[in-house]
């Protein structure tokens, strides 16, 4: 069969287009990416609690009020990796507030106050719980950790209350804060932490701790055994 000119020509061209185009990339199916779109990919499911009992130097029974928190209090709490456990059994000098991390049972103690409303003999200890405003108390059950803002103590972050017994949190201004008469000294001098007006307040140092670890949406559960 002869092909003519024009033939011959148009056929080249579609040869020489198929040879451009037609690359390892092409060739291969499997070198293929299709990108997904940021708002198609699944978000990272959060981490579930798998501690079934407390770790080692936390109390059992309120690490269970905790978890019992964790889930009664789902819609609120982001994140589930870190929560904070306050046990106000324990004197203020004591590192009596503790991070547990929960999918690895690991946990970092820190020293934290309460309300002089609380502990009205400044003895160290807290012999009573208070929602009421003004009363200057720690309210006891569970919180949720909010935003950062800068105030009187420079960076602190903002609670709610998810319990009948702390509801007033945010209406009374406690927060997380750090302050001169939590620090070390303090403590080296008196023999215990100084006193808030009801907020959980921490030296310098470990507040900016407490602060990285529990971020807006994690869970921070105070209270006593009875």
């Amino acid at each position: 069969m002869t092909i003519g000119r024009r033939e011959f020509l148009l056929k080249g061209a579609a040869a020489a287009v198929g040879t451009a185009f037609a690359g390892p990339s092409l060739a291969n199916p499997n070198n293929f990416n299709f990108r997904v779109p940021p708002s198609a990919q699944r978000a990272p499911a959060q981490a579930r609690h798998t501690l079934n009992s407390a770790p080692a130097g936390v109390d059992p029974a309120l690490f269970q009020r905790a978890k019992a928190a964790l889930d009664q209090h789902a819609a609120s709490i982001r994140h589930r990796d870190w929560i904070g456990i306050v046990d106000f059994n324990r004197h203020s000098g004591e590192e009596r507030c503790q991070l547990v991390h929960l999918p690895s049972g690991t946990v970092e103690s820190f020293r934290t106050t309460h309300g002089r409303g609380s502990d009205r003999n400044h003895n160290g200890f807290l012999d009573k719980f208070s929602n009421r405003p003004g009363s200057l108390a720690t309210s006891n059950g569970a919180y949720v950790i909010a935003n950062k803002y800068h105030g009187k103590y420079g960076l602190s972050q903002r609670m709610h209350g998810l319990d009948w017994s702390n509801s007033n949190a945010h209406a009374r201004a406690i927060v997380m804060h750090h302050a001169w008469y939590a620090e070390p000294e303090v403590v080296a001098q008196q023999g215990k932490m100084g006193r808030s007006e009801g907020c959980f307040a921490f030296s310098k140092r470990d507040h900016w701790h407490v602060m990285n670890r529990l971020s807006d949406g994690h869970l921070l559960y105070a209270d006593k055994r009875a």
